[in-house]
């Protein structure tokens, strides 16, 4: 049987956007990054040219590189019983943009990724869109090319505070009305900004500074446990074969 796709989505992307998209391809998995000023015209094309149809978007979401490459996980040195207590973070609520760890040079802090299938074709694409301003994070809205992506961009608004231009309704749909911040964001209170109750008394909800003091739990229990060694082992050889 010959191969329905002679010709790569990559190469079929290079080709038809040139400049206007940074290719990546990782485990099969095709990445294409743009500016926000293009998302409009690429996704248009993606969804009606016949090279592509990608006809269903399945999915979009937020990304903060705040601390991207950071982790709290002690796996070098920490013992094989027991857990941290109250440890002394480095990553979420610990330090802002402009003090973040250089390790990974990022850009741009926020970003908005879609996930695309085309049914036509059986193939799937990531679009990732940075936002221009870190500040004022906006990117276009994509309900006038996949109305679906509605609730997607209103999820990724409330909690990462993206907003999408040309949205006919952004809104919080996860937390509340009166809720400050937005819970994704990695410089986001773990133990958040205020403190919610019932005052029977006033019967009514009462907004009150937080009263718990913050601590990070972070497990230092390493695990060797026999399927991930046997998964480590298969992948070392799987390296040598290729």
């Amino acid at each position: 049987m010959s191969d329905p796709h002679p010709t790569s989505l990559a190469e079929q992307l290079a080709a038809r956007f040139g400049d206007t998209l940074t290719i990546s391809k990782v485990r099969n998995e095709v990445t294409a990054e743009l500016a926000a000023a293009d998302l409009i015209a690429v996704a248009t094309a993606l969804r009606d040219e016949p090279a592509f149809r990608f006809s269903e978007l399945i999915d979009l979401c937020g990304l903060d590189y705040l601390g991207y490459g950071q982790t709290e996980w002690e796996t070098d040195t920490a013992g094989g019983d027991g857990f941290s207590r109250g440890v002394e973070g480095q990553a979420m609520g610990r330090f802002d943009w402009a003090g973040r760890p250089r390790d990974h040079n990022e850009p741009r802090r926020f970003a908005s990724v879609i996930q695309l299938l085309s049914i036509e074709h059986n193939r799937r694409l990531r679009l990732r869109v940075f936002c221009a301003d870190d500040s004022l994070p906006v990117v276009p809205s994509l309900t006038l090319i996949w109305p679906g992506v509605n609730w997607f961009e209103r999820e990724t608004f409330d909690l990462y505070g993206i907003i999408f231009d040309g949205h006919p309704d952004l809104r919080r749909i996860l937390t509340d009305y009166g809720f400050v911040g937005h819970p994704f964001r990695k410089d986001f209170p773990l133990i958040g900004n205020v403190e919610v109750r019932y005052d029977p008394e006033q019967k009514r909800v009462i907004y009150e500074p937080v009263s718990i003091e913050p601590r990070v739990l972070v497990p230092r229990t390493i695990r060797n446990d026999a399927d991930l060694v046997q998964a480590s082992a298969e992948a070392a050889d799987k390296w040598r074969e290729n």
